[in-house]
């Protein structure tokens, strides 16, 4: 079967350490809780920054800052950068494409949150996609509803999104698409009818529903996304110690249902993304230096 790709969401744009002392607030600490995820099984990082007073920004000098930090110490890992509505309005979403990361969500279509509508413009859907394939950047599709899969396979067939999309079904948020298994395999069985059988898809769940869609994801022959920004709980009566905890969670799913855990080699290769150049830079990293 293959191999089950981990993404990790370390930080969010709403916990904070009132929710949980092990949400990654500062650049340092994002970095060392990236590291401490990727040694676990984690191949992505689903990023986002916040400024000193903790809240979310869209500044490209914090997310350059975390991006070199998490290369230089999770060499190969797959750094997915957000463009999400609550770290800022309108283009300034797009600021940190420049940057080039592997990867960057795109939400085309707008959709209801807890206390707020999350605004996703078609002109902003469409110049954000654009910088995405100025910069070379892969986009994640987050279908918060059946239409955004829709949304995103009108973008490809026109060419607004090059590659083959890459979907993840969010599931949980209230207000938005609730955790239901019928729903969760018609989004399956929509992917794999607009995109090819062998299309990847991911899938993220809110809260306590995390470890159901993990399960649900993984055993369905799909990819996992965890962490701290979903979810700051290993059950209702423990907080999770890290985000690397939650990363073993998925890692104990794939063992469960007998799927291995994707290196980010592997990561690299299910999702078309170079990896050659950056072999070479892991050798020339891990390897011991001259006596």
């Amino acid at each position: 079967m293959t191999p089950c790709i981990i993404c990790v969401a370390i930080t969010g744009s709403l916990p904070t350490k009132a929710n949980n002392p092990a949400v990654p607030v500062t650049i340092s600490e994002q970095i060392d809780s990236t590291q401490e995820a990727f040694e676990a099984g984690a191949s992505i990082v689903h990023c986002h920054v916040r400024d000193d007073e903790g809240r979310a920004t869209s500044d490209p000098e914090r997310f350059a800052r975390l991006k070199e930090g998490i290369e230089r110490h999770c060499p190969g890992m797959i750094v997915q950068l957000s463009t999400g509505g609550r770290s800022g309005a309108g283009r300034e979403r797009g600021a940190m494409l420049p940057l080039c990361p592997d990867m960057a969500s795109l939400s085309v279509g707008s959709n209801n949150f807890p206390t707020r509508v999350y605004e996703n413009p078609p002109d902003l859907v469409d110049w954000l996609a654009a910088e995405m394939i100025r910069y070379d950047v892969k986009p994640e599709i987050e279908a918060f509803d059946l239409s955004h899969i829709f949304q995103a396979e009108r973008m490809h067939r026109d060419g607004r999104i090059r590659a083959t999309p890459y979907v993840q079904f969010v599931m949980g948020v209230k207000n938005a698409m609730p955790v239901d298994r019928e729903v969760f395999d018609f989004y399956i069985h929509t992917v794999r009818r607009l995109f090819g059988p062998d299309a990847p898809w991911c899938a993220a769940g809110i809260g306590a529903n995390q470890i159901v869609l993990n399960e649900w994801a993984v055993a369905a022959g799909g990819h996992a996304r965890t962490g701290l920004e979903d979810n700051v709980r290993l059950d209702k009566d423990r907080l999770a110690p890290s985000n690397a905890a939650l990363v073993r969670r998925v890692v104990q799913l794939c063992e469960k249902h007998e799927r291995p855990v994707a290196s980010w080699q592997q990561a690299r290769e299910i999702l078309d993304l170079p990896t050659t150049a950056l072999a070479t830079a892991t050798t020339a990293v891990l390897a011991p230096s001259s006596p």
